[in-house]
């Protein structure tokens, strides 16, 4: 079977497959599960894969690997999945809405799950054509992907990138249409860590501000203050965004508090300025308090680098979706992380966003409760990411046969 046979199969296979991939998709939607808590839904992918034949490890904690082809493959390539669900209440009023009170999958994970386990499912129907090829296709269903840090350290201590060559992965896009797929050579994502700010002092009445340490509006300073000298003090070109999410300071209105806190995101397009930028907010934070006698404690939480695409990984990502008939887009760099950064770097591959707008339809947001995702998207995402496995095991024979083609 040559390689447009094999396409052509795995295709059909995913096609036939589709409404039993809805079904799968709706019943994790329905059970979401936070970071790190992913049991029911780790059951649910190695109850899938094991029926089918397919080698499943378990991995410490939740999440698992599952491997399809040859153990002594010449080439093996890595196929990625996040699991976890956000601290979020759905609003969509689907019918197989969140039963989990507070918790849905506002990012899309149960739709990388889905497309990943029909990848798997399609790959091993087919997995005498892989033995002929000498290549085996493992896939890495990870936990705790919303959290920082990640749970793609985990994953990788635990051997999921062990004797790989390359490793891909897909995200929801909602800004895309069905069909497209947004690719990006070089960095896609941004740099991102979680920041805490906490102040004291000494607190007392309103009515006399000027016998305490008035932390509250020290409090409000650090806020506006902190990201415009940040601003000020960096490259533009490091692209940094230091955001805040929570404030909180006080209980009464005529109360001076002793302690309050702040916290957010920073998030940089630049790695290098991402590795050097400790000192540099530790230095701002306290000059923008130091006026006010508040003593400040600055807690940064490094989380991932940028994902980077390798030149190859995209090229392999263009080809598995025209072989699919869908429409690789360009795509630009966004501010959000993604620890799937932590794979790239140790192995060469890319991340494709895979467009889950309706055509014509409204276009939502992630991490937002009312994310809908048009399901066409599961069959698609599940061919693109089998495709590129063939592909790029194609791509880097010739690639070993024409080493001009790497200068």
């Amino acid at each position: 079977m040559n390689d447009d046979a094999l396409l052509a199969a795995l295709g059909e296979r995913i096609s036939a497959l589709a409404p039993a991939l809805i079904d799968i998709r709706r019943d994790l939607h329905a059970h979401p599960e936070l970071s790190r808590e992913e049991t029911r839904t780790t059951q649910s992918v190695a109850d899938h894969l094991t029926a089918a034949g397919v080698r499943v490890r378990l991995l410490p904690g939740t999440g698992l690997l599952a491997d399809v082809g040859p153990s002594d493959a010449v080439h093996r390539v890595a196929l990625r999945a996040d699991m976890d669900a956000l601290p979020v209440r759905e609003r969509t009023g689907l019918d197989f809405a969140s039963t989990t009170p507070g918790v849905c999958h506002a990012c899309g994970h149960d739709v990388h799950v889905t497309a990943l386990i029909g990848a798997l499912l399609a790959l091993a129907a087919n997995e005498s054509a892989l033995t002929e090829r000498g290549v085996a296709v493992r896939g890495i269903f990870q936990a705790a992907e919303e959290m920082i840090p990640g749970g793609a350290h985990d994953a990788i201590l635990a051997g999921a990138l062990d004797g790989v060559d390359a490793v891909f992965a897909v995200h929801c896009d909602p800004s895309l249409d069905v069909g497209q797929v947004g690719l990006r050579e070089g960095p896609i994502t941004a740099a991102c860590d979680q920041v805490a700010v906490s102040l004291h002092g000494r607190g007392g009445h309103t009515s006399r501000p000027q016998l305490t340490e008035d932390l509250t509006y020290a409090l409000a300073k650090v806020v506006t203050d902190v990201p415009a000298a940040l601003s000020r003090r960096l490259d533009p070109r490091a692209g940094a965004a230091l955001v805040w999410g929570t404030i909180t300071a006080g209980r009464a209105p005529n109360v001076i508090p002793s302690t309050g806190e702040c916290t957010g995101t920073l998030r940089m397009l630049d790695a290098h300025a991402w590795l050097t930028v400790g000192p540099l907010l530790e230095e701002i934070v306290h000059g923008v308090v130091a006026p006010y006698g508040v003593q400040a404690k600055v807690e940064r939480v490094k989380g991932v680098p940028p994902v980077v695409n390798t030149s190859d990984g995209i090229q392999s990502f263009r080809l598995a979706a025209l072989a699919g008939a869908m429409v690789p887009v360009s795509t630009t760099q966004s501010l959000g992380g993604e620890d799937f950064s932590w794979y790239l770097a140790q192995a060469p591959g890319a991340m494709a966003r895979l467009g889950t707008r309706t055509h014509g339809g409204p276009t939502f947001d992630l991490h937002q409760g009312d994310l809908v995702v048009d399901e066409d998207a599961i069959a698609l995402g599940a061919r693109l990411l089998a495709s590129v496995a063939i592909v790029w095991h194609t791509d880097a024979n010739r690639r070993a046969l024409d080493p001009l083609e790497t200068t």
